[in-house]
């Protein structure tokens, strides 16, 4: 007759080591398992606050096209006015600050967006967006505009919440905190799904803690690629991490090219074209667009007015939905040339993977698709992290805190296998400190508290109910 263990603590007896012949997996299990524990517990607050965050930040998208309708969108007239008009109008509604960018309307029954710099009361980080009718050149209103996707007041607080919390730099820790050791959790999860005798993970019959495990487990399973995606990309623009995969993408020669800005020897020259002052400087914004139109490139498109009276207007494509546009030209202000391509198409791998990798991430590249699929990917993480709370309390049978996993798991592991990981963890601690530092501290102490309690005659390690 056999009984089931009970939930071992860190105070229980020690139970034999391994046997021989045990594969890799099942030797490192006992580590997977307490380090996906640890990590739960401690991670899992800054991971559900990134969740919330994300499934607001997939949803905006849509809510901004509602709360903001009378700004973004106007009824179809039958022709377009010229730009420089469009810009008159703005200038003469907010005669404050300096144009940064214009955004003509890129479909029919949409606005343009006059952004300007400078302008009082507006965060330095941000612009105002001065939209206007572009059949009639009547501003419809004026919102704070943030970032390159053109996010609005709504989608730019849940953006900073995300990201930062809203405290600046400091913030930024959380979010890569939770981004490196959401993938850790995830292919933790995976290695111990997996290794579990396929008895246990059928949830028919299976109740209590069981049945616990069974969906915590199974659904995870299944989620554990898009969490790996959001990890990864997430990293990309993190404070450490993403510093260093910038780094490599130097090294490596994959960085995203940008288009020369500086004009001929003609740059300062002409007569300003129309109202607009900094905006028109030059032969307008008119010849610009229509030099760049010339050069194929379609809506939505972004111009950039010169930076000083050497440099060129910039022409940008902005549409990051599928298929990607982010073609480029410089347009000297003197001749109305173009002086400079740059074409997606000429992307280094990296570049552009790192392009999609993003726009996937933030909801735009399929469009209404992503963001649904990202809000069932932040869903079920908030499930996960739910069920594996519980199952911390199932585990401790209804006491105040849920017993630990055992510890001294690492001293089961061969020393073919203890070494490479050590020797990763400390890889990991470069490139992604904020992962292997924290990951180095539990080893470290777990380590020590575990020869501490070996040496007062307890035991540091027992069968795990899992």
């Amino acid at each position: 007759m056999t009984t089931t263990p009970t939930p071992a603590t860190d105070d229980a007896p020690s139970p034999p080591a391994p046997a021989p012949g045990r594969n890799a997996v099942s030797t490192l299990r006992p580590l997977v398992l307490r380090l996906h524990f640890y990590a739960g517990v401690l991670v899992a607050p800054f991971l559900l606050v990134a969740a919330l965050t994300g499934l607001l930040y997939a949803a905006s998208f849509q809510a901004e096209k509602i709360l903001y309708a009378d700004e973004l969108t106007v009824p179809v007239g039958d022709r377009e006015l010229p730009l420089s008009e469009q810009i008159a109008a703005a200038r003469a509604a907010r005669p404050d600050g300096e144009i940064a960018a214009v955004r003509p309307s890129p479909e029919p029954g949409a606005t343009t967006r006059v952004l300007l710099s400078g302008v009082p009361g507006v965060d330095p980080g941000h612009t105002l967006a001065v939209f206007v009718d572009p059949y009639t050149a009547r501003v419809r209103g004026e919102l704070e505009q943030y970032g390159s996707t053109g996010a609005l007041p709504l989608r730019t607080w849940i953006d900073e919440f995300h990201r930062d919390l809203r405290l600046g730099e400091p913030g930024r820790l959380y979010s890569e905190l939770a981004a490196s050791w959401l993938w850790v959790t995830a292919c933790g999860g995976l290695v111990l799904w997996f290794t579990r005798r396929r008895a246990q993970r059928k949830l028919r019959g299976a109740t209590g803690r069981r049945r616990t495990l069974g969906l915590h487990g199974g659904v995870g399973a299944w989620a554990a690629l898009g969490f790996v995606f959001l990890s990864a990309t997430g990293l990309t623009w993190s404070a450490y991490a993403g510093g260093h995969i910038g780094d490599l993408r130097t090294a490596l020669g994959q960085e995203t090219p940008a288009v020369s800005a500086t004009a001929g020897e003609h740059a300062g020259h002409g007569t300003a074209g129309g109202a607009g002052g900094d905006a028109a400087h030059g032969v307008g914004l008119d010849r610009v667009l229509a030099a760049a139109r010339a050069e194929g490139l379609g809506n939505p498109v972004e111009i950039v007015p010169p930076a000083d009276a050497t440099s060129a207007y910039v022409v940008r494509q902005i549409q990051r939905s599928w298929p990607v546009k982010q073609d480029a030209v410089a347009v000297d202000p003197g001749t109305g040339q173009v002086t400079d391509v740059v074409r997606f198409e000429d992307y280094p791998v990296l570049a552009k993977l790192t392009r999609w990798g993003i726009d996937l991430h933030t909801g735009t590249l399929f469009g209404l698709v992503n963001q649904v699929a990202l809000m069932l990917l932040a869903l079920t993480l908030i499930l996960l992290i739910l069920w594996g709370y519980r199952l911390w309390w199932q585990r401790g049978r209804g006491s105040a805190f849920g017993r630990p996993v055992p510890r001294g798991a690492w001293q089961h592991v061969p020393p073919q296998l203890l070494v490479p990981l050590l020797a990763l963890i400390a890889v990991l601690g470069y490139f992604l400190p904020l992962l292997g530092i924290p990951l180095a501290v539990f080893l470290a102490l777990d380590v020590v508290l575990g020869e501490i309690a070996h040496r007062r005659g307890r035991r540091t390690y027992g069968p795990a109910p899992r």
